[in-house]
């Protein structure tokens, strides 16, 4: 997903901690900018508050043997929004035809399988604006970055 020529070379890995004592792990792309910061080159489909080209600090761990996830250290400005699809992604369908429409109002996403998107909204694109489309498509989403209690803290 990089602009960037050169390609990414390292993954950091995330750790999402369910409820139920489980967790959900995803090592995306990333390019090592030294000094244990990565700038990332992946969608994240898990973690929350981050987005693609955030830079985090990921200290390399000897028992995960990745760096891993421990804050973020400087935001892109990009923001994050994930959609659960019905009907599955397949070309020329309906689902193909909201995501083209996504990629005309200057968004970018990335799939994790036929039906999980993450949607990357740049900086000079209102969040409102891409909401706003995505309820009137009626498509099942959610905020990942920003997450929406850190949008509406009094749970407006």
């Amino acid at each position: 997903m990089s602009d960037d020529a050169a390609e990414p070379n390292a993954r950091v890995l995330f750790r999402i901690e369910r409820v139920d004592g489980t967790a959900d792990v995803e090592t995306p792309w990333a390019f090592d900018l030294g000094d244990d910061i990565y700038r990332l080159d992946e969608c994240l489909f898990f973690a929350y508050s981050v987005s693609w080209n955030d830079e985090v600090y990921a200290p390399y761990d000897a028992k995960e043997k990745f760096p891993v996830f421990r804050r973020v250290h400087k935001k892109s400005g990009n923001r994050s929004i994930r959609l659960i699809l019905d009907p599955p992604y397949e070309p020329g369908n309906s689902t193909d035809q909201l995501l083209e429409r996504l990629l005309n109002m200057n968004c970018s996403y990335e799939g994790a399988t036929k039906r999980l998107f993450a949607i990357t909204i740049p900086p000079e694109i209102e969040l409102s604006s891409i909401v706003e489309f995505l309820v009137e498509q009626e498509v099942e989403w959610e905020h990942s970055d920003p997450r929406y209690d850190e949008l509406y803290p009094d749970g407006e």
